[in-house]
């Protein structure tokens, strides 16, 4: 199977390994020629927030992919795609982290999906769930996830 697309998925809390998502993202994706959907995934009330802080203008329609495009984590993420020559297109979803890069996979046939997230104990997995953990048990394909160093 030929690797085409790569979804790297990012959120709110991806922001203290933006570096270390790039750099496996190229790893997979540049040998191959693979594009990438670079894409952030807001709930509903992390979109409206954001929508608050990057001062949209909300009397125009605003598309989650125009609220991607224009955060930090997305900008950044972009530069270091762009500085090592991987194509990328920015896309936005909202709805629950989960369900949502699932749902953005399946849409963007993607042929492996990128996440980050961070070491949990057994019971912080049980208590709160694990948006990765989802994410590689319902995926359409393989899913790479990048730890964070901290805990």
């Amino acid at each position: 199977m030929a690797l085409e697309t790569v979804l790297l998925a990012v959120g709110p809390s991806d922001a203290d390994r933006i570096d270390r998502l790039a750099e496996e993202t190229i790893d997979v994706a540049a040998p191959a020629g693979a594009s990438v959907v670079l894409a952030h995934v807001f709930t509903t009330s992390e979109y409206e927030d954001t929508l608050d802080k990057l001062e949209f203008d909300t009397s125009a329609e605003v598309s989650p992919d125009d609220v991607a495009g224009r955060h930090a984590t997305i900008r950044r993420l972009a530069t270091l795609l762009d500085e090592a020559g991987v194509e990328y297109e920015v896309r936005g979803a909202v709805g629950k982290h989960g369900t949502a890069i699932v749902d953005l996979a399946t849409t963007v046939d993607a042929d492996r999906v990128i996440v980050g997230g961070r070491r949990r104990s057994p019971t912080g997995k049980a208590v709160f769930g694990s948006v990765a953990q989802e994410v590689m048990l319902s995926a359409p394909c393989p899913v790479t996830f990048v730890r964070s160093d901290t805990k």
